[in-house]
């Protein structure tokens, strides 16, 4: 009952924050879309092509959250919790793209010299853009707060962004109005390196999400400290995690004595697994057993030196205790 509840709240919120995402750079694009019409700014272009781009990034995150939360099938034994990494990808690949048009374009209007009309009409619409960002942007924390999908933090990354280009937009503006023509090519290129500085962070992240990258060094740690503190196992080793969406992926191997049978082997391992799988909302855990005698000492030596060694703090192991 508890995963189901911790399952359906994970699903209202991405969904509930995808919903929010799209209304939000659809909203915006109509009215750039006039704002840059009425000025011919660099910036309010800029805002305007990274409208765009949120929609489609939005768009696409929209439908690879639904799917990224169906259940694990027969084809997708591992569930489809990639296709938020995917998505998050995807962003990158399409903020880099929008970045270096707008490179293009400022530099071509900075050589023109082309005066920006009516600049109060884009600073009305980049004040209405910060305002309507603003909310979707805490919408978005609280969403990530409940579910940490990395879906829903790489749009908010860019939305985030949108805040500081939108208030760019508006010193550009201001600027240009007053007769410094090459201000509004400037920060729309300014904005076009912040843009794709921000897809590299994303794409990044996703890049080894897919890769299938070990989980934080925080969180390995206590998984081995929780294996360890299960009565009855006497170390482990072969510790390998991963993540895939909202779900983490933990496998490894305990030490056990030789002369347990195999039901109280069983109970161990269904304990030390039951106690990993809790310490995360969404985690899947496959613990394999070995008796001490058939593991190798320098198996034993090499995990106890990797594990101590990062926590200066820990006492020694007990001479008589093959604990790694």
């Amino acid at each position: 009952m508890a995963a189901n509840s911790a399952h359906e709240n994970y699903v209202f919120w991405v969904k509930t924050a995808t919903r929010a995402s799209v209304s939000v750079a659809l909203i915006l694009i109509a009215v750039k879309v006039v704002a840059w019409l009425m000025t011919d700014s660099s910036s309010m272009l800029a805002s305007l092509t990274d409208s765009l781009l949120d929609s489609l990034a939005s768009l696409f995150t929209f439908f690879a959250v639904r799917y990224a939360v169906q259940p694990a099938d027969n084809e997708h034994r591992f569930g489809h919790g990639k296709a938020e990494s995917l998505a998050a990808l995807v962003q990158s690949a399409l903020i880099t793209g929008s970045a270096m048009l707008l490179l293009i374009h400022s530099v071509q209007q900075w050589i023109q010299g082309t005066p920006v009309r009516q600049a109060e009409i884009g600073v009305y619409v980049s004040v209405f853009a910060i305002v309507l960002t603003l909310a979707l942007v805490v919408l978005q924390r609280v969403a990530i707060k409940k579910t940490g999908s990395q879906a829903i933090s790489a749009d908010a990354l860019h939305f985030t962004s949108d805040l500081l280009l939108n208030s760019a937009v508006i010193v550009a503006l201001v600027l240009s109005a007053y007769g410094w023509l090459w201000a509004d090519s400037i920060f729309a290129i300014i904005i076009a390196v912040f843009l794709a500085q921000g897809a590299v962070r994303i794409g990044w992240s996703a890049f080894q999400s897919l890769m299938d990258r070990e989980l934080p060094d925080a969180e390995k740690q206590l998984i081995i400290d929780t294996i360890k503190g299960i009565q009855g196992v006497r170390g482990l080793h072969g510790l390998k995690t991963r993540s895939a969406g909202p779900t983490r992926f933990v496998q490894c191997h305990i030490e056990l004595d030789d002369n347990l049978n195999l039901r109280q082997a069983h109970d161990i391992a269904d304990k030390a697994e039951l106690a990993v799988a809790n310490l995360f909302d969404y985690t899947e855990v496959i613990i394999h057993m070995d008796p001490l005698s058939v593991v190798p000492k320098e198996i034993r030596d090499e995990v106890s030196q990797a594990e101590t060694s990062p926590i200066p703090h820990q006492a020694p192991a007990d001479d008589s205790d093959p604990t790694p």
